[in-house]
């Protein structure tokens, strides 16, 4: 929620348009002529509006309404913002966890050198006896600490110092080799089994990384990678609808960095499993990412003969706001897969400097945007202010639920 209100210029201009259109309505009426002003002051809006003996017929009485609705939202935005209700603030891992040690005092050394796997196995190890107390964190100082794949337990905060850096090995030998994931049935590249992941868990629950699969955080952080910087994804075919766990209630905040041939933010391309409720804000790309939003169905390549053609994911509601990007090669692909349309897509203040044209592409997408640039493509180009602000997901949905409904109410039939 930090700048919603102060960083993006959104809701400005939707008071602006809202206000232009009462002028317009009042002007186009019968009524005697009235005098209002919209007046700005830093990151707040006012509004002073003295009328003259005012008739209010019908589509006036919606406009003031809908300018009503929009005031309640805003306070209630404020008091969410005060209040730190996103998924990433409730989880205050500073705050939450009895139980602390650094990495440090299980030997490990911070010279990009030293091999420090077992280093971050022993501590995780030692931190679990405290996981049905409070929970427990490990914190990382500063310094380059090298490390093959560790795994993760539950109720833990991995908590990076902002100059700490967790370099994964060149040795293959420092990557265990597991089972293929249940919702991907065998390896994506290669049948069989595969290495691990260099940061790795199953089945957690109250695990914060931060420098921090529903009910996700990501928030502060950089990232260089020759892969996508964030990725969602929810499994392959016939394997990630039988694992059945959709990707949701996921937050993504404050992130930077920068890729040399893949996406800075990616949905799929495996995501049979459905994505839905992300929210990713204050995004900040550069230095030759390939393209900067990427959300694709079309894969191409099936695990085996087993899967279904017609079975379709739900991809719903992502809110992508406040993007920065340079020396980016397309601002985004947004594809999704016919018959099975990507549904409330909004994309709001992202600006991109690109060096191929087209910028976008997009197909079988429905969504809407404001203050995209290079100007979206057609099928996104709709205003979310203030019409289809409901429509979006923002982490207080439950709120523009409660609007949406007094709107339906209060509006004249």
């Amino acid at each position: 929620m930090r700048g919603f209100l102060n960083d993006d210029r959104s809701l400005h201009v939707a008071w602006i348009r809202m206000f232009d259109r009462v002028f317009a309505t009042l002007k186009a009426g019968e009524e005697k002529r009235r005098r209002g002003r919209v007046f700005g002051f830093g990151p707040e809006v006012f509004v002073f509006w003295r009328a003259e003996t005012v008739t209010f017929n019908d589509a006036l009485l919606s406009l003031v309404v809908e300018a009503l609705l929009l005031v309640s939202l805003i306070f209630e935005a404020q008091l969410w913002a005060v209040n730190g209700n996103s998924r990433c603030e409730n989880l205050k891992p500073l705050e939450v966890r009895p139980h602390s040690v650094t990495i440090t005092e299980f030997g490990a050394v911070g010279d990009g050198v030293t091999l420090n796997t077992k280093a971050f196995q022993n501590a995780i190890f030692y931190l679990q006896s405290f996981a049905d107390k409070g929970g427990a964190q490990l914190f990382v100082p500063k310094g380059q600490w090298l490390t093959g794949s560790f795994e993760l337990i539950s109720h833990l905060t991995l908590l990076l110092d902002k100059e700490a850096v967790i370099l994964g090995s060149e040795d293959s030998s420092d990557w265990p080799i597991d089972d293929p994931l249940p919702s991907y049935g065998r390896g994506r590249e290669l049948p069989g089994r595969r290495h691990r992941s260099l940061i790795y868990g199953n089945n957690l629950t109250d695990v914060v990384i931060t420098d921090s699969s529903d009910n996700v955080c990501i928030e502060d952080c950089y990232i260089s990678t020759g892969d996508d910087l964030i990725v969602i994804k929810s499994g392959w075919d016939e394997y990630g609808i039988a694992f059945g766990r959709p990707s949701s209630n996921i937050t993504i905040r404050r992130i930077s960095g920068q890729t040399g041939s893949s996406s800075g933010l990616a949905i799929g391309s495996e995501m049979s499993g459905g994505v839905s409720e992300v929210y990713a804000e204050d995004l900040h790309f550069f230095n030759s990412a390939n393209v900067a939003i990427r959300f694709t169905g079309q894969y191409g390549e099936h695990p085996d003969e087993s899967y279904d053609p017609k079975a379709l994911p739900v991809i719903d509601k992502i809110t992508i706001r406040n993007i920065k990007g340079e020396n980016i090669s397309f601002a985004g692909v947004i594809e999704g897969i016919e018959g099975d349309n990507f549904t409330n897509i909004c994309l709001s203040n992202v600006l991109l400097n690109v060096k191929q044209t087209p910028p976008w592409n997009c197909s079988y997408v429905q969504g809407y945007s404001d203050l995209v640039s290079p100007e979206i493509c057609e099928v996104l180009s709709e205003n979310i202010y203030p019409g289809h602000l409901s429509d979006c997901y923002f982490p207080f949905s439950r709120l523009q639920s409660s609007i949406g409904q007094e709107t339906n109410a209060l509006l004249p039939r």
